[in-house]
């Protein structure tokens, strides 16, 4: 509700205040200030200010990685691309102000969406990048998404939760729940499954859900209606669409939540919408080493990482040595830094100032910048980097055939 009134409010509005910080320390800025900041985001790589937050299964590598509190127990979540929960911030005038990101999507959904992909989504951005550690934690909830026609019959949403997990990182024991196993009754899963949730029994999850190795650079589909969790010890980013929360967990583990309490459990959601057929064998023809290499050149290697084809989000991973063209064929792009220290975005024709970005950042390309290209830089100059790019499939336009990577 307040977003509707917000996009009203946004062709008349005079002055913005940010009090992020505080009310006495509150920013005030132009309305002509405010859309120039908002045109210039959407003309140019950015990053969103990353959120973390600590879960009872969370782990300890991104304290160690990037560098947070090391007092803190622990880290599960950052919300690393999630323009509905992150904030942008804007230099005025040597002033930090600090909006939400997703005025830009507001103000600026053609030329920072691309016009495909805004007219098939509307102002909202469908992509989400975000991290699980759970490297030194736990398991995450034993959990599934609801299928397209469930989540906009019973919650009115457009679409669903597709996703999937890409390890940044992973221990010699990490595993990732995925399938169920060949053979599962589901009428006993989901009596087994009620009975835990009531607290009388433990759910024996390895004896109905496949657990599969999982090592740094592998890529696991999970599209809505399939049962899953990232295993304990491993780094996930979470390459996903970007509905509101709607995660039904059918087993935590036998443990409950920060505050001590049991989390919630939605074990008859989760049952109306699992896919009984999505077994071991399905699984691992359709989920599991999808890598497919498209293309390369000199200093670079482009690969097919994903998704499956009932999700609409396709991942390309780059591996370069050397500069690497890219373009954003007329829709958004969203890319993080999966292999080395560090890297730099450039345009061909100096439309932006270069951006650097460091391992393990995600950072956005609106569809309006076109042309751009990434390569090693700094830290990471001489080594072998990878990126991984999403994007949503069916939103480009076409392109001479001299841009590299085709379609990139």
């Amino acid at each position: 509700m307040a977003d509707r009134h917000k996009r009203q409010m946004f062709p008349a509005v005079d002055y913005v205040l940010d009090t992020n910080r505080s009310i006495a320390g509150a920013t005030l800025i132009t309305g002509e200030t405010f859309h120039r900041g908002m045109a210039a985001a959407a003309a140019a790589p950015f990053r969103v200010v990353p959120f973390f937050d600590p879960g009872v299964w969370g782990g300890q590598w991104m304290k160690k990685v990037i560098g947070l509190d090391a007092e803190a127990d622990n880290y599960a979540w950052c919300f690393d691309c999630v323009p509905e929960e992150n904030s942008i911030l804007l230099d005025v005038g040597g002033q930090v102000v600090e909006l939400p990101s997703l005025n830009v999507v507001f103000t600026q959904p053609a030329a920072l969406l691309g016009p495909q992909t805004f007219a098939r989504f509307g102002a909202e951005f469908p992509i989400r990048f975000d991290f699980l550690d759970t490297m030194g934690g736990g398991n995450l909830s034993l959990q599934v998404h609801p299928l397209t026609d469930y989540i906009q019959d019973r919650f009115g949403m457009h679409y669903t939760q597709d996703e999937s997990y890409y390890l940044l990182d992973a221990g010699p024991d990490a595993v990732v729940y995925l399938g169920l196993k060949s053979g599962t009754d589901p009428a006993a899963m989901v009596r087994a499954l009620k009975e835990a949730s009531d607290g009388g029994t433990h759910f024996p999850a390895e004896d109905y859900v496949n657990a599969f190795p999982a090592r740094k650079h592998d890529h696991f589909s999970i599209p809505a209606g399939t049962v899953h969790a990232s295993g304990a010890n491993s780094m996930v980013l979470e390459i996903s669409a970007t509905p509101y929360i709607f995660t039904f967990k059918m087993w935590d583990w036998d443990r409950v939540g920060l505050d001590g309490r049991p989390r919630p459990i939605h074990v008859d959601h989760a049952s109306r919408n699992i896919q009984w057929d999505r077994d071991t064998v399905w699984v691992k023809e359709q989920l599991l080493d999808q890598v497919e290499e498209l293309g390369s050149g000199p200093g670079w290697t482009e690969e097919r990482t994903g998704l499956h084809e009932l999700e609409f989000i396709e991942v390309r991973r780059h591996w370069f040595t050397g500069t690497v063209e890219h373009h954003t064929r007329g829709t958004v792009n969203v890319l993080n830094l999966v292999e080395g220290p560090e890297a730099v975005v450039e345009s061909p024709d100096g439309r932006f100032e270069p951006f650097v970005v460091n391992y393990a950042e995600t950072f956005i390309i609106p569809a309006a910048v076109g042309a751009y290209t990434i390569r090693p830089h700094g830290a990471g100059t001489g080594q072998k980097l990878a990126t991984v790019k999403a994007y949503v499939r069916g939103t480009e336009t076409d392109l001479p055939a001299r841009v590299v990577g085709r379609p990139a």
